[in-house]
């Protein structure tokens, strides 16, 4: 929904340009009018000709956050952002290290973030008589590591005895979420076996960032500080595009509006126009010359359904007008005073 809403919402409202697709036979936007910087929200990997990109998910509130704070002080400092945004958010769970890999990646724009998953010790009970066993359990993976690949790669070094101390390895994941349990031998210690596990599996590994976009059509490394600049930027021009027209398509309408309302007022001289107008283009000349009213508001009169007419219908189109008034000013307000649009781009965020 939130994707449907913050990427397709505003495409009909001038804000992006299209061009023909492969065949030509249809137009294609060139660009989505996101309402979030997706790129960093849902991260993003690829690799071309000497350059790759490897853009880490964020958490949305965060990112926002952030937003909203650049808005306000441009200014903002490197420091105060990254308390904004303390790190990648990984879906799959797992744990961040801390270590110098954000702030590199955050300021230069490459880094190497460490990750590993999320254990803890268990004592088992094997059944009657049998004497309790610890086990390693692990109850989320750091990302992109797969659940079956690891358990099948740790049974393999098991069983190539480069980690000992490991009586059995079983997968009791289910709908509540993921569970992997290490059962252990007797008497070995639980606290080695898992250090072993960091070090020779990937249940610790690194990310390595790289903040690489197209800005303007151009490759660039960018600081997240200059990732989200660069989103605001555009997310300002798709606003001030759609605020602009939706002012045309309000003054358009207006001006129908007011020409049905001068019409109504002069509802006899109109009766009689049409009556002595041999066809329908005749009638529509003599409308815009006796009136003064344009080829639009012509149209409008000569397509108006005699319902209009009624008292009730009347009062509708005088208090359309007025709305009508109101939100052009709001928007023309909107246009000419950039405080006020950011406000308006924080209200969205």
């Amino acid at each position: 929904e939130i994707s449907h809403e913050t990427l397709l919402q505003e495409i009909d409202d001038k804000t992006v340009s299209f061009s023909p697709n492969f065949d030509g036979s249809q137009q294609e936007p060139n660009v989505l009018p996101a309402q979030l910087p997706f790129l960093i929200l849902n991260g993003c990997s690829g690799i071309a000709v000497g350059m790759a990109t490897n853009i880490p998910p964020h958490n949305i509130n965060e990112i926002i956050n952030a937003l909203i704070e650049l808005i306000k002080k441009p200014d903002l400092t490197d420091q105060k952002l990254i308390e904004l945004v303390p790190g990648p958010d990984f879906p799959t769970g797992g744990e961040i290290l801390l270590s110098n890999g954000i702030t590199e990646t955050y300021l230069k724009g490459k880094g190497s973030i460490p990750m590993r998953g999320i254990t803890h010790i268990e004592e088992i009970n094997p059944g009657k008589g049998k004497h309790r066993k610890k086990g390693i359990i692990i109850t989320e993976l750091p990302y992109q590591v797969n659940k079956a690949t690891w358990i099948e790669k740790l049974a393999e070094l098991v069983n190539n005895g480069k980690i000992e101390g490991i009586a059995d390895i079983r997968d009791e994941s289910d709908r509540e979420g993921m569970r992997i349990v290490i059962e252990l031998r007797r008497d070995i210690n639980a606290e080695n076996i898992r250090t072993l596990l960091f070090q020779k599996t990937n249940l610790q590994n690194n990310f390595s960032a790289t903040l690489l976009a197209l800005v303007h059509g151009q490759p660039k490394q960018l600081s997240l500080k200059e990732l989200l600049k660069i989103f605001l930027e555009y997310r300002e021009l798709t606003v001030i595009k759609r605020t602009k027209n939706q002012l045309l398509n309000t003054v358009n309408r207006l001006e129908i509006v007011e020409g049905l309302i001068k019409a109504i007022k002069n509802l006899r001289l109109v009766i009689e126009l049409i009556e002595n107008s041999a066809d329908g283009i005749t009638a529509k000349q003599k409308i815009i010359e006796t009136l003064e009213l344009n080829e639009k508001q012509a149209d409008g009169i000569l397509g108006m359904p005699l319902r209009r007419l009624t008292n009730l219908e009347t009062n509708k189109l005088y208090k359309e007008s007025e709305e009508l008034t109101i939100v052009k000013e709001e928007l023309e307000s909107l246009l000419n005073n950039r405080n006020q649009l950011l406000k308006v781009i924080i209200k969205e965020l």
